[in-house]
């Protein structure tokens, strides 16, 4: 049964990640203003193995489990949902962020020889991070639970 839910565990954060890095790519780039399909590849790839990184060495359902278990909230329960999306949008989003801005103010400051007009690093960073956490915040509260049966009814079917 433990070997079962670590086999869960793993394919979730494949596929929470990919899902995740899509559409935090996606956002990311359509909110630059630059978009540009190689520019959205390039990301979507950085952000998708920093996802499956974070995903392989977080245990992100024994973290929220483990602290909603520790907050007396009970599972299932849409404020426990609601606390579950949160701290794994915490943990994602940030990083996620933080690499997609870092590396688009680099490209864009390398591509014009250090002439690029922008806004400093800090607020591109943190309108990024805003809109980017209420994104992943909506995407993992509506399409984890939809994930997480999917595979519970995988993996018993497979029993």
């Amino acid at each position: 049964m433990e070997e079962q839910m670590r086999k869960i565990g793993r394919q979730m954060a494949i596929r929470m990640g990919i899902l995740m890095s899509l559409a935090l790519s996606l956002v990311g780039t359509l909110t630059s203003g630059h978009f540009t399909v190689p520019g959205f590849i390039i990301s979507f790839v950085l952000s998708t193995i920093i996802s499956l990184i974070i995903g392989f060495v977080i245990p992100i359902g024994k973290v929220t489990g483990g602290l909603c278990a520790k907050w007396g909230l009970e599972r299932g329960k849409i404020g426990t949902r609601v606390v579950e999306s949160l701290i794994s949008d915490v943990i994602y989003t940030p990083v996620i962020t933080l690499a997609m801005v870092a590396f688009a103010y680099n490209m864009a400051m390398r591509q014009s020889g250090g002439m690029a007009q922008m806004p400093p690093f800090i607020i591109m960073f943190l309108k990024s991070l805003f809109i980017c956490f209420v994104v992943g915040f909506f995407l993992i509260f509506i399409i984890q639970p939809i994930l997480l049966k999917q595979l519970m009814k995988k993996s018993f079917e497979e029993v």
